[in-house]
Protein backbone atom coordinates (compact mmCIF):
# COMPACT_ATOMS: atom_id res chain seq x y z
CA UNK A 1 0.00 0.00 0.00
CA UNK A 2 1.52 3.41 -0.97
CA UNK A 3 2.79 5.67 1.89
CA UNK A 4 1.10 8.65 3.25
CA UNK A 5 2.07 12.24 2.88
CA UNK A 6 4.53 13.38 5.13
CA UNK A 7 3.05 13.84 9.05
CA UNK A 8 0.38 10.85 8.64
CA UNK A 9 1.48 8.50 10.89
CA UNK A 10 2.31 10.67 13.56
CA UNK A 11 -1.18 12.53 12.98
CA UNK A 12 -3.13 9.11 13.35
CA UNK A 13 -1.19 8.00 16.06
CA UNK A 14 -2.21 11.16 18.42
CA UNK A 15 -5.35 10.55 17.55
CA UNK A 16 -6.13 7.29 17.90
CA UNK A 17 -3.30 5.49 19.90
CA UNK A 18 0.61 4.68 18.49
CA UNK A 19 -0.87 1.15 17.00
CA UNK A 20 -3.05 2.85 14.51
CA UNK A 21 -2.70 1.02 11.37
CA UNK A 22 -3.76 2.30 7.53
CA UNK A 23 -5.23 -0.94 6.47
CA UNK A 24 -7.35 0.64 3.19
CA UNK A 25 -6.32 3.55 1.15
CA UNK A 26 -9.13 4.48 -1.38
CA UNK A 27 -8.12 8.17 -3.96
CA UNK A 28 -11.13 10.10 -3.93
CA UNK A 29 -11.11 12.01 -7.43
CA UNK A 30 -12.43 15.50 -8.38
CA UNK A 31 -9.89 17.71 -6.72
CA UNK A 32 -7.96 20.58 -8.46
CA UNK A 33 -5.61 21.27 -5.83
CA UNK A 34 -4.71 18.45 -3.40
CA UNK A 35 -5.10 14.48 -3.24
CA UNK A 36 -7.67 12.87 -1.35
CA UNK A 37 -7.83 10.13 0.16
CA UNK A 38 -10.63 7.71 2.46
CA UNK A 39 -8.27 6.06 5.18
CA UNK A 40 -9.77 2.62 6.88
CA UNK A 41 -7.93 1.90 9.95
CA UNK A 42 -6.77 -1.17 12.06
CA UNK A 43 -9.61 -0.20 14.26
CA UNK A 44 -12.60 0.24 12.29
CA UNK A 45 -12.08 3.80 12.03
CA UNK A 46 -12.39 5.68 8.84
CA UNK A 47 -10.95 9.73 8.68
CA UNK A 48 -10.69 11.62 5.06
CA UNK A 49 -7.28 13.15 4.48
CA UNK A 50 -5.96 15.81 2.15
CA UNK A 51 -2.54 16.04 1.40
CA UNK A 52 -0.03 18.23 -1.17
CA UNK A 53 3.06 19.68 -1.66
CA UNK A 54 3.15 23.18 1.05
CA UNK A 55 3.49 24.84 -2.14
CA UNK A 56 0.30 26.97 -1.21
CA UNK A 57 1.32 28.31 2.24
CA UNK A 58 -1.27 27.50 4.75
CA UNK A 59 -3.93 25.98 2.84
CA UNK A 60 -5.42 23.49 5.35
CA UNK A 61 -4.45 26.01 8.45
CA UNK A 62 -7.39 28.67 6.32
CA UNK A 63 -9.64 25.61 5.57
CA UNK A 64 -9.91 24.30 9.09
CA UNK A 65 -9.97 28.23 10.11
CA UNK A 66 -13.19 28.14 7.79
CA UNK A 67 -14.80 25.08 9.15
CA UNK A 68 -14.96 25.40 12.35
CA UNK A 69 -16.30 29.46 11.92
CA UNK A 70 -19.29 27.34 9.90
CA UNK A 71 -19.56 24.60 12.66
CA UNK A 72 -20.25 26.83 15.20
CA UNK A 73 -22.46 28.97 13.29
CA UNK A 74 -24.39 25.91 13.62
CA UNK A 75 -26.94 25.96 9.96
CA UNK A 76 -25.51 23.53 8.29
CA UNK A 77 -23.50 20.25 9.32
CA UNK A 78 -19.42 20.90 8.31
CA UNK A 79 -16.72 17.85 8.85
CA UNK A 80 -15.10 17.95 12.25
CA UNK A 81 -10.92 18.61 11.53
CA UNK A 82 -9.25 16.05 13.12
CA UNK A 83 -5.42 17.16 12.82
CA UNK A 84 -3.54 19.44 11.11
CA UNK A 85 0.23 18.79 9.93
CA UNK A 86 2.77 21.43 7.81
CA UNK A 87 6.60 19.59 6.83
CA UNK A 88 8.66 21.44 4.56
CA UNK A 89 7.78 19.70 1.55
CA UNK A 90 4.02 18.64 2.35
CA UNK A 91 0.97 19.34 4.37
CA UNK A 92 -1.97 17.05 5.31
CA UNK A 93 -5.20 17.86 7.46
CA UNK A 94 -7.29 14.88 8.60
CA UNK A 95 -11.10 15.21 8.60
CA UNK A 96 -13.96 13.51 10.03
CA UNK A 97 -15.44 10.75 7.42
CA UNK A 98 -18.71 11.22 6.21
CA UNK A 99 -20.76 8.46 4.40
CA UNK A 100 -22.19 10.27 1.34
CA UNK A 101 -26.06 9.35 0.67
CA UNK A 102 -29.21 10.17 -0.99
CA UNK A 103 -30.57 13.59 -0.96
CA UNK A 104 -33.43 13.38 1.59
CA UNK A 105 -36.83 13.97 0.56
CA UNK A 106 -36.24 17.39 2.37
CA UNK A 107 -32.73 18.22 1.57
CA UNK A 108 -33.09 21.26 -0.54
CA UNK A 109 -35.65 22.75 1.62
CA UNK A 110 -32.97 22.08 4.57
CA UNK A 111 -30.47 23.87 3.07
CA UNK A 112 -31.71 26.42 1.94
CA UNK A 113 -33.36 26.80 5.58
CA UNK A 114 -29.86 25.95 7.32
CA UNK A 115 -28.15 28.83 4.93
CA UNK A 116 -30.17 31.44 6.21
CA UNK A 117 -29.48 30.24 9.60
CA UNK A 118 -25.75 30.25 8.78
CA UNK A 119 -25.77 33.27 6.99
CA UNK A 120 -27.61 35.39 10.35
CA UNK A 121 -23.67 35.05 12.35
CA UNK A 122 -22.64 38.01 11.75
CA UNK A 123 -19.09 39.78 12.93
CA UNK A 124 -19.04 43.40 14.77
CA UNK A 125 -15.34 44.19 12.86
CA UNK A 126 -17.47 44.15 9.64
CA UNK A 127 -16.59 42.19 6.49
CA UNK A 128 -13.18 40.13 6.45
CA UNK A 129 -12.15 37.46 7.80
CA UNK A 130 -9.14 36.82 10.72
CA UNK A 131 -7.01 35.95 8.51
CA UNK A 132 -6.54 35.22 4.27
CA UNK A 133 -7.34 32.62 2.96
CA UNK A 134 -7.45 30.77 -0.23
CA UNK A 135 -10.75 30.40 -3.36
CA UNK A 136 -9.58 27.44 -4.75
CA UNK A 137 -6.18 28.09 -5.00
CA UNK A 138 -6.11 31.80 -5.32
CA UNK A 139 -5.11 34.44 -2.39
CA UNK A 140 -8.41 35.64 -0.80
CA UNK A 141 -7.60 39.18 0.80
CA UNK A 142 -9.91 39.33 3.91
CA UNK A 143 -8.34 42.64 6.06
CA UNK A 144 -11.21 43.88 7.88
CA UNK A 145 -13.56 46.59 6.96
CA UNK A 146 -16.44 48.48 7.86
CA UNK A 147 -17.67 49.31 4.48
CA UNK A 148 -19.10 46.34 2.39
CA UNK A 149 -18.90 48.42 -0.90
CA UNK A 150 -15.42 48.96 -0.38
CA UNK A 151 -14.51 45.72 0.82
CA UNK A 152 -16.05 43.80 -2.21
CA UNK A 153 -14.12 46.59 -4.94
CA UNK A 154 -11.06 46.30 -3.40
CA UNK A 155 -10.53 43.27 -1.58
CA UNK A 156 -12.78 41.21 -4.46
CA UNK A 157 -12.41 42.68 -7.50
CA UNK A 158 -9.59 44.84 -7.73
CA UNK A 159 -7.27 42.67 -6.53
CA UNK A 160 -8.30 39.75 -9.08
CA UNK A 161 -8.43 42.27 -12.25
CA UNK A 162 -4.60 43.00 -11.18
CA UNK A 163 -4.13 40.02 -10.45
CA UNK A 164 -5.32 38.91 -14.05
CA UNK A 165 -2.81 41.75 -15.65
CA UNK A 166 -0.06 40.28 -13.92
CA UNK A 167 -0.48 36.60 -14.77
CA UNK A 168 -1.02 37.82 -18.44
CA UNK A 169 -4.69 36.36 -18.61
CA UNK A 170 -6.02 39.73 -19.39
CA UNK A 171 -5.04 43.60 -20.65
CA UNK A 172 -4.74 46.50 -18.69
CA UNK A 173 -8.23 47.76 -20.53
CA UNK A 174 -9.83 44.45 -18.69
CA UNK A 175 -8.65 46.21 -15.29
CA UNK A 176 -9.33 49.70 -16.36
CA UNK A 177 -13.41 48.45 -16.92
CA UNK A 178 -13.00 46.77 -13.81
CA UNK A 179 -11.92 50.22 -12.09
CA UNK A 180 -15.08 51.40 -13.76
CA UNK A 181 -17.48 49.00 -12.50
CA UNK A 182 -16.38 49.65 -8.92
CA UNK A 183 -16.21 53.25 -9.17
CA UNK A 184 -19.90 52.39 -9.77
CA UNK A 185 -20.50 50.30 -6.93
CA UNK A 186 -22.21 52.58 -4.36
CA UNK A 187 -25.03 53.28 -6.75
CA UNK A 188 -25.12 49.32 -7.80
CA UNK A 189 -24.92 47.34 -4.49
CA UNK A 190 -26.84 47.86 -1.15
CA UNK A 191 -24.46 48.49 1.91
CA UNK A 192 -26.19 46.08 4.51
CA UNK A 193 -26.49 46.81 8.42
CA UNK A 194 -24.33 43.88 9.55
CA UNK A 195 -21.87 40.79 7.94
CA UNK A 196 -23.03 37.29 7.11
CA UNK A 197 -20.94 34.51 7.61
CA UNK A 198 -20.87 33.16 4.16
CA UNK A 199 -19.26 29.74 2.82
CA UNK A 200 -17.76 31.73 0.12
CA UNK A 201 -17.49 29.56 -2.68
CA UNK A 202 -21.02 28.11 -2.88
CA UNK A 203 -21.56 25.73 -6.20
CA UNK A 204 -22.67 22.12 -6.24
CA UNK A 205 -18.94 20.96 -5.62
CA UNK A 206 -19.06 21.99 -2.50
CA UNK A 207 -21.67 20.37 -0.71
CA UNK A 208 -22.96 16.70 -0.56
CA UNK A 209 -25.46 14.96 0.80
CA UNK A 210 -24.78 12.97 4.17
CA UNK A 211 -25.89 9.17 5.66
CA UNK A 212 -28.95 10.68 6.74
CA UNK A 213 -29.87 12.39 3.29
CA UNK A 214 -29.01 15.86 4.96
CA UNK A 215 -26.70 18.64 3.51
CA UNK A 216 -22.95 18.89 3.76
CA UNK A 217 -20.74 22.13 3.40
CA UNK A 218 -16.93 21.19 2.39
CA UNK A 219 -14.00 23.14 1.07
CA UNK A 220 -14.96 26.85 2.03
CA UNK A 221 -13.21 30.11 1.52
CA UNK A 222 -15.36 31.60 4.74
CA UNK A 223 -15.29 35.32 5.63
CA UNK A 224 -18.22 37.42 6.55
CA UNK A 225 -19.74 39.62 3.87
CA UNK A 226 -22.97 40.02 2.15
CA UNK A 227 -25.62 37.24 1.88
CA UNK A 228 -26.06 37.84 -1.67
CA UNK A 229 -22.78 36.74 -2.48
CA UNK A 230 -22.76 33.38 -1.79
CA UNK A 231 -26.96 32.95 -3.60
CA UNK A 232 -25.08 34.29 -6.23
CA UNK A 233 -22.26 31.79 -6.32
CA UNK A 234 -24.58 29.30 -6.02
CA UNK A 235 -26.67 30.17 -9.37
CA UNK A 236 -23.47 30.79 -11.26
CA UNK A 237 -22.73 27.20 -12.94
CA UNK A 238 -26.56 26.46 -13.47
CA UNK A 239 -28.29 26.89 -9.64
CA UNK A 240 -29.51 24.78 -7.28
CA UNK A 241 -32.95 23.29 -6.83
CA UNK A 242 -35.87 25.81 -6.85
CA UNK A 243 -36.97 24.47 -3.57
CA UNK A 244 -33.26 25.12 -2.24
CA UNK A 245 -33.95 29.21 -3.19
CA UNK A 246 -37.65 28.97 -2.28
CA UNK A 247 -36.91 27.99 1.37
CA UNK A 248 -33.91 30.32 1.95
CA UNK A 249 -36.50 33.32 0.82
CA UNK A 250 -39.00 31.53 3.23
CA UNK A 251 -36.19 31.75 5.99
CA UNK A 252 -34.40 35.39 5.26
CA UNK A 253 -36.36 37.21 2.73
CA UNK A 254 -33.95 38.97 0.06
CA UNK A 255 -33.70 42.71 -0.49
CA UNK A 256 -35.58 43.84 -4.43
CA UNK A 257 -33.42 44.11 -6.90
CA UNK A 258 -30.72 40.93 -6.22
CA UNK A 259 -31.58 39.87 -9.27
CA UNK A 260 -29.92 42.68 -11.09
CA UNK A 261 -26.82 42.71 -8.37
CA UNK A 262 -26.63 38.95 -8.78
CA UNK A 263 -23.79 38.99 -11.89
CA UNK A 264 -22.08 42.16 -10.03
CA UNK A 265 -21.02 39.41 -7.62
CA UNK A 266 -20.35 36.79 -9.62
CA UNK A 267 -17.45 39.39 -11.73
CA UNK A 268 -15.52 38.23 -8.79
CA UNK A 269 -15.98 34.18 -9.03
CA UNK A 270 -15.34 34.51 -13.10
CA UNK A 271 -12.25 36.61 -12.82
CA UNK A 272 -10.97 34.28 -10.30
CA UNK A 273 -11.52 31.93 -12.65
CA UNK A 274 -9.84 33.77 -15.40
CA UNK A 275 -6.69 33.43 -13.17
CA UNK A 276 -7.24 29.70 -12.51
CA UNK A 277 -8.35 27.93 -15.68
CA UNK A 278 -7.55 31.15 -18.48
CA UNK A 279 -9.48 33.25 -21.06
CA UNK A 280 -12.62 31.00 -21.59
CA UNK A 281 -13.77 33.68 -18.90
CA UNK A 282 -12.98 36.75 -20.81
CA UNK A 283 -16.30 37.01 -22.91
CA UNK A 284 -18.59 36.72 -19.84
CA UNK A 285 -16.08 38.47 -17.96
CA UNK A 286 -16.24 41.54 -20.82
CA UNK A 287 -19.71 41.41 -20.91
CA UNK A 288 -20.81 42.01 -17.00
CA UNK A 289 -18.01 44.74 -17.01
CA UNK A 290 -19.60 46.71 -19.95
CA UNK A 291 -22.77 46.64 -18.81
CA UNK A 292 -22.21 47.49 -14.82
CA UNK A 293 -18.84 49.95 -16.19
CA UNK A 294 -21.55 52.31 -17.84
Amino acid sequence: MPAGPDGEREALAALFGPNALVVDRRPIGGGCISAAQVLTLSGGERVFLKGNSARIDGLFRREAEGLSALAAAKGLRVPRVLALRSEATAQLILLEYIEAGAKGADFWETFGSGLAELHRASSPKGFGFESDNYLGSTEQKNAWCSDWIEFFGDRRLRFQAELAVRRGGADRSLAEGVEAVIRRLPELLDRPSRSSLLHGDLWSGNFMADERGNPVLIDPAVYYGHREADLAMSELFGGFDARFYAAYRAAWPLEPGYRERRDLYNLYHLLNHLNLFGRGYLPQITEIVRRFGG
